[in-house]
């Protein structure tokens, strides 16, 4: 038995799975209880500290919303990537809530935030796809790409870097004194 080819077939059924789940960039039923439940564990604690419950208030109904993600942390900087686009609700409601929302695993983090430039989003998006094999079936690069391709698809996928509750950026200014 080729154990490669099996294993490849196994990806491949688990990438029509997940684009099952969310077609049109939306969970389906399942997909919504299978959120649920596994942001109840993640919230929790008991799962590694890389996956999390991001809690945000919905912009239309007003009711708190909770979705497990994965963290992605590169060079000591925290950041949740919509892998499924801008269009998904969930990135949709961090903009209307300027950002404000709660971050649990085993403990909770009142937390900003701020979406990353595009030009500085493809060394995050490399390493969230390293970071998450769910996300592979909805990003058309492979893991082990060239930070080019990361590059060309970066306008696609909005990457947010987390910050405290009462955290600044102090932007850079080119060319001022």
């Amino acid at each position: 038995m080729d154990w490669g080819s099996l294993s490849f077939g196994f990806t491949l059924v688990l990438g029509q799975i997940a684009r099952w789940l969310y077609r049109g960039q939306r969970p389906n039923a399942l997909a919504r209880v299978l959120n649920r439940g596994v942001a109840a564990v993640f919230a929790r604690g008991v799962a590694p500290n890389y996956l999390v419950t991001l809690e945000l208030t919905g912009r239309c109904s007003g009711r708190r919303i909770s979705l497990p993600l994965v963290m992605t942390v590169r060079e000591r900087e925290r950041y949740l990537v919509s892998h499924l686009g801008a269009d998904v609700a969930w990135v949709q409601n961090v903009k209307a809530a300027a950002g404000r929302a709660v971050l649990r695993h085993g403990r909770t983090e009142h937390v900003r935030l701020e979406e990353l430039a595009i030009e500085k989003r493809a060394p995050v998006l490399k390493a969230h796809l390293r970071r998450t094999p769910g996300a592979r079936p909805h990003i058309p690069v492979d893991k082990a790409a060239p930070l080019e391709e990361f590059e060309a698809i970066a306008a696609r996928i909005p990457v947010f870097r987390v910050l405290c509750a009462g955290e600044t950026i102090v932007h850079e200014t080119v060319g001022r004194r």
